[in-house]
């Protein structure tokens, strides 16, 4: 299984919502690294939910319950999306200053490559913030 963080801004699709819909495509996103994430993604690969803008905050836990075809969203060009399924919420929020303060998480793509909105996490990172966050890793 490979890990992941997926960014969205809560006041175009929160994790309220996901959490409500239980499986929702991911789409529109429309930075080729980020394309290249998602079609890396497998099924059963977890991601973190991640309130970018607003919030800035580890809020819940997705899984890839349907790997990359095209976005159903896009124009034109190479899109595509995955099927997401709202694993649980984090009980306790990971706030972007607290991953920025923690020497562990110092060379999370998150940080590096902050503009990033899908972007891998490592196993050790992984288990770092379900610890962080109340979370049992899944």
């Amino acid at each position: 299984m490979r890990y992941w963080l997926v960014k969205s801004e809560p006041d175009a699709f929160s994790w309220d919502q996901q959490a409500a819909n239980g499986t929702e495509p991911w789409t529109g996103v429309r930075n080729h690294s980020a394309k290249l994430n998602l079609k890396a993604m497998r099924l059963g690969d977890c991601a973190f939910f991640y309130h970018s803008n607003i919030g800035r905050e580890i809020v819940g836990i997705v899984r890839v319950v349907r790997e990359a075809y095209p976005d159903p969203t896009a124009e034109a060009g190479d899109w595509v999306a995955v099927d997401m399924q709202a694993v649980r919420a984090v009980p306790n929020p990971v706030n972007l200053a607290t991953i920025k303060a923690d020497p562990a998480l110092q060379d999370m793509a998150l940080i590096r490559q902050s503009r990033l909105s899908v972007c891998p996490v490592t196993e050790a990172q992984w288990r770092h913030l379900c610890a962080m966050g109340g979370v049992p890793v899944p």
